[in-house]
């Protein structure tokens, strides 16, 4: 604490001082602490233990850590989990809430739309995402929604087929469709 010239008690963090942040993580109230400058990515995979959300630029650029915040697909890497606080946040944990592969997790499977599995999970949590705002997207749209994305071993081209199965099964009413945010709503 210390005080300034108009008389106000101002509470200043020492190094290493570390803050308690709750967060709702998959439909699941959590707590964890963290330092106020460490990153959403971390502070999940670390201090939470959901470990599925991978760091990759730490720069936004990549998509790796790509997490719904409220419902909103986003980077965890550009975000303090302090900014979290109170916040809801799925991760692709979330997906499969009873270990049971979700219907875009399937269609990745089905056209092989993963190698190496880096970069999958953040593509995976877009794809939901933008699957809820647009459920007939066309090839070029997904296409466009994954430029947000690096994935060095698919091109690209199995991700794109998986994505327009999917919406082609919802449209057809083959499938649920149960993203993370119906399961918690």
């Amino acid at each position: 604490m210390s005080n300034t010239s108009n008389g106000n008690v101002v509470h200043v963090m020492r190094q290493g001082e570390q803050q308690r942040v709750t967060l709702t993580l998959n439909g699941r109230e959590c707590s964890g602490y963290c330092e106020p400058r460490e990153l959403l990515s971390d502070f999940i995979r670390h201090e939470l233990g959901a470990t599925g959300t991978h760091v990759g630029c730490e720069h936004g650029v990549c998509g790796a850590c790509t997490v719904h915040v409220e419902g909103v697909a986003g980077r965890s890497c550009l975000m303090l989990a302090v900014q979290a606080q109170g916040r809801r946040i799925d991760t692709v944990e979330g997906l499969a809430p009873d270990m049971q592969l979700g219907d875009l997790q399937q269609a990745f499977q089905r056209h092989h739309a993963l190698q190496c599995g880096f970069c999958t999970a953040g593509i995976l949590m877009s794809c939901a995402d933008y699957l809820r705002r647009v459920p007939d997207p066309s090839e070029a749209q997904v296409r466009d929604m994954l430029s947000g994305h690096l994935c060095r071993c698919t091109g690209y081209t199995p991700i794109v087929a998986a994505v327009l199965d999917v919406a082609a099964r919802r449209g057809q009413g083959n499938v649920s469709g149960e993203t993370v945010e119906a399961a918690h709503a």
